[in-house]
């Protein structure tokens, strides 16, 4: 049986912490679409749509098993027009739980067709937020650490340091 998977989020811009949570999502499912979301309705985005899902298909071009679509809408509906049996989320922390329990329980009242997983991260990325990350680049800070080159480059140029 083929099992394909998504992983939603605006990714604003993707970081490090993103990309090995995708490349560990690679290895446990067949396919991977990595679904960045054109409008959230709860945060304004500092890239434009095409520019997150230009900077995801470069940080993710080497996985073989991954895409990177855009979508608009409710993320379950996506799942369903792509065929995705799986939603993959993240918990950073403790914290994160309530908000992703929450998402999981209305897309389970919207559909029983997509079950929805969650994953954490690397240890060494648990901190990582791309809205922290956005915000150390605002403040002079180093985002080497955070985020590939490629991504380093256009945020500092968003930001005006670049």
């Amino acid at each position: 049986m083929t099992v394909s998977a998504m992983y939603p989020g605006t990714f604003d811009p993707i970081t490090l912490g993103h990309e090995d949570f995708v490349r560990r999502a690679a290895k446990l499912y067949d396919k991977v679409v990595v679904a960045v979301a054109a409008d959230t309705g709860r945060k304004t985005t500092m890239f434009s749509f095409s520019e997150r899902i230009a900077l995801a298909q470069e940080a993710l071009a080497d996985i073989a098993n991954v895409e990177v679509k855009g979508y608009e809408g409710l993320t379950i509906n996506f799942a369903h027009e792509h065929g995705l049996a799986v939603i993959v989320r993240g918990l950073r922390a403790a914290s994160d739980f309530e908000y992703e329990f929450q998402l999981a329980s209305m897309n389970r009242h919207l559909t029983q067709d997509v079950e929805t997983a969650f994953l954490t991260p690397t240890d060494k990325y648990t901190f990582i937020s791309s809205t922290l990350v956005r915000e150390v680049a605002t403040l002079g800070g180093d985002i080497t650490e955070f985020v590939s080159s490629k991504v380093k480059d256009a945020l500092l140029k968003k930001v005006g340091r670049g």
